[in-house]
């Protein structure tokens, strides 16, 4: 068994990918637009996993936006996106200097959670061993669901 892909359905394309791509850093593999189907679907790989994702369809993350309006609920009941992050910190410095709100600080020196702009929640882990605990990250609070 290989896994293969998440697909996360999107309301805007352009402001799911300025998060996935801009702020987030991952990387535009792929797009497939069907006319008849009116549908656009945008595959994602994070950047240490380009080559392996260009080469192989995996592992991806689908955006699939429908061009036709649709509610979507239900973001928390999909669980998380999970990525291996090399420094929590200077990645959340990062998000947090793009507007993305942090959800669940990186006080551990561990673990964060931000939420994408479909309430998709996204879990932010560091490579190796935690980092040493320190401000302003230690003492910053929870802000609403993760």
């Amino acid at each position: 068994m290989q896994f293969l892909h998440t697909m996360v359905r999107v309301r805007e394309l352009d402001v799911s990918l300025g998060f996935y791509c801009g702020s987030l850093g991952l990387v535009e593999v792929s797009r497939y637009d069907s006319k008849a189907g009116r549908f656009t679907l945008v595959y994602l790989a994070a950047p240490d996993d380009v080559d392996t994702a260009a080469s192989t369809q995996s592992p991806l993350i689908e955006l699939t936006y429908n061009w036709d309006a649709e509610a979507y609920s239900g973001g928390r009941n999909f669980g998380h996106l999970a990525f291996r992050v090399a420094d929590i910190y200077h990645t959340c410095q990062k998000l947090a200097d793009s507007g993305v709100v942090l959800n669940r600080p990186p006080r551990d020196g561990h673990m964060a959670f931000i939420r994408s702009p479909d309430n998709i929640s996204i879990e932010l882990l560091q490579a190796g061993p935690r980092l040493p605990i320190k401000e302003p990250w230690a003492s910053m609070s929870n802000v609403g669901e993760w």
